[in-house]
């Protein structure tokens, strides 16, 4: 499944575009626009074949320069919804 996601306007970034293979529940890819793109870069590069349930456990709620949310946060919620539907 491909899907892209609009993240909050508190971050950096401007969009998301994953692809997840339904069935083993794994990150296939992770693209992020806008952002730090070395540490974006990264975190894609990171999350390729991880269990999306993984990523969310890693990622949610971390924040940024005193802002509620950051980037990976906001990959999480990304794919919370792909959780939650």
């Amino acid at each position: 499944m491909k899907f892209e996601y609009i993240p909050s306007e508190l971050v950096c970034s401007k969009r998301f575009e994953f692809e997840i293979d339904e069935k083993e529940e794994r990150i296939l890819s992770c693209v992020v626009y806008g952002g730090c793109p070395g540490n974006l870069q990264g975190i894609s590069r990171l999350l390729k074949g991880m269990k999306v349930k993984d990523a969310i456990a890693r990622l949610d709620g971390i924040s940024c320069g005193g802002k509620p949310t950051s980037c990976p946060d906001q990959i999480a919620q990304a794919l919370k919804k792909t959780v939650n539907g």
